[in-house]
């Protein structure tokens, strides 16, 4: 058994910006979420069967208790914010299910079902699809991530080539370089190389050796780095915590309900509303070869 856990919300803005406007009769924008449907209907006919979609319900988090300015959704345009209802509802009429968070975030519902599947004896391999470099943590063991978009599958090895340390360091890298698409800076003068050779020696903050002279690696300008860790390890730490996967996000109990089984009887209606009746014809076909 192989489960593919789908970003969502990924999802939604790659095909807003990807696909052309298709407005409704009623005004409503729906080209991003006719095409994540009908992505996730090709996922199906390529031969998944097991899938969950992990989506941002509302686009603050705890994270933004943390730290203020972490991404609260306020720089997104209304003809994309306006289909983040609309896209949850027709993935669940079309029968995937769906994990809409409120306290968490997609990717906390990715890692946590990722956990869960992965305890499954009968699962072979877990497909994390998104090219968000937060959900490299999560992969080791049967934990993979794909990049839908370019094809290419990453275990820990090809994490570990990408960014320089392996995927328990992620974490620990992000708090040290930042992530802009989040809102947080990590600390002034680390970029990926430094962060990567220092944390590829020692793993996690806290067992960076505090006086760089004590460093056993070779990292440009790390007398200036060694002292900014030191004034901002607190801010790293926090930065850190912000990058960290919850795992403890709710999802599902058991793999086998994530089986796609067919569409719901509402999915018809959905679909006029959105225009997206060719789905149904898609659904329906796919559900007459479970029969």
């Amino acid at each position: 058994m192989q489960v593919h856990l789908i970003d969502g919300t990924y999802e939604l803005f790659r095909y807003h910006f990807a696909l052309p406007s298709h407005i409704t009769g009623d005004g409503q924008e729906v080209g991003a979420t006719r095409g994540v449907a009908g992505s996730m209907l090709m996922l199906l006919e390529e031969g998944a069967t097991h899938v969950g979609i992990a989506t941002d319900h509302i686009i603050p988090s705890f994270r933004n208790e943390l730290y203020e300015p972490y991404k609260d959704g306020s720089g997104i345009e209304e003809e994309l914010k306006s289909q983040f209802p609309l896209v949850e509802e027709l993935l669940v009429a079309l029968g995937f299910v769906v994990f809409p968070m409120i306290e968490f975030e997609a990717d906390d519902a990715l890692g946590a079902a990722a956990e869960i599947a992965a305890a499954d004896d009968r699962v072979e391999r877990v497909l994390i699809c998104t090219p968000d470099k937060d959900l490299g943590q999560c992969v080791g063991g049967k934990v993979f991530q794909l990049d839908r978009r370019k094809g290419l599958v990453s275990g820990v090895d090809e994490v570990r080539e990408k960014f320089g340390v392996p995927p328990e360091s992620i974490a620990d890298y992000l708090g040290l370089v930042g992530d802009t698409a989040d809102g947080f800076p990590g600390l002034a003068g680390w970029g990926a190389k430094s962060a990567a050779a220092v944390l590829a020696r020692y793993g996690h903050l806290e067992d960076i050796p505090p006086d760089p002279a004590d460093w056993d690696v070779t990292v440009r300008g790390a007398a200036k780095l060694g002292a900014t860790l030191r004034e901002q390890f607190n801010d790293a730490l926090l930065f850190r915590l912000i990058a960290t996967i919850r795992t403890e996000a709710p999802t599902i109990e058991n793999v086998d309900e994530l089986r796609w089984t067919g569409p719901r009887p509402e999915l018809a209606e959905v679909a006029a509303r959105l225009d997206a009746g060719s789905l149904v014809e898609r659904a329906d076909r796919l559900a007459a070869k479970l029969a």
